[in-house]
């Protein structure tokens, strides 16, 4: 077993960004790096570039040295989790994921005419990003679809067959009552929720199907 400290490259619904050894299912980037290569440790930035993705961990038989020159390697438990933190699907890698998520997502929020992956993700980075911090919004849990993180207190929620389940680094745990009668806090952007809306579905970690019960 290593004994060397993990990486701080484990993203949260919230957004951020810890150190943590559990494993997840996806990476991705924030459009370049945003570590300094001597150190593997990260900078103050937070992201390079308003492209934000969800990747696959295997693809082609590439192999790369995470946090070495190149952009900084970010790992999500599951996809709703890269979803929440506002990452999108890549168009390399998941293709057939990246046209699924686009032909859902709420295009009548751009300009009329427009239809590019860079126009996708600006409406996207206006959504997910409130400054520097996580944008948040608020609705009632009855008008969210599966696949949208809510905050209960400081702890994410992901909502899965109409039921709330308990995010951690190691997967999903027990699920919580759906008791609010009113507007609730909303993790994942407003833009992915609308995609969400309208059918597509992200790839969950099993442990969350175990956690409804």
């Amino acid at each position: 077993m290593s004994t060397k400290a993990p990486l701080q490259n484990r993203v949260t619904p919230t957004g951020d960004i810890i150190a943590t050894s559990a494993r997840g299912l996806y990476m991705g980037n924030r459009g370049g790096r945003i570590h300094d290569p001597e150190t593997r440790t990260l900078t103050n930035r937070r992201w390079a570039s308003q492209r934000w993705i969800c990747c696959v961990t295997d693809f082609k038989g590439r192999s790369r040295e995470i946090m070495g020159d190149g952009y900084t390697e970010l790992f999500f438990l599951d996809e709703p989790t890269a979803l929440a933190a506002g990452h999108r699907p890549c168009f390399e890698c998941r293709r057939d994921d990246a046209k699924a998520f686009a032909q859902a997502f709420p295009w009548s929020r751009l300009a009329q005419g427009t239809s590019s992956t860079a126009t996708l993700d600006k409406v996207l980075h206006g959504d997910r990003l409130d400054g520097r911090h996580q944008r948040h919004f608020q609705a009632r849990l009855a008008d969210l679809p599966d696949g949208a993180f809510v905050a209960i207190g400081d702890a994410p929620y992901a909502l899965l067959d109409r039921r709330l389940i308990a995010w951690t680094v190691d997967g999903y745990r027990s699920a919580a009552p759906n008791t609010s009668e009113g507007e609730i806090t909303v993790l994942t952007p407003k833009c992915i929720c609308e995609a969400l809306a309208n059918g597509y579905r992200p790839h969950w970690h099993p442990s969350a199907e175990a956690a409804l019960g």
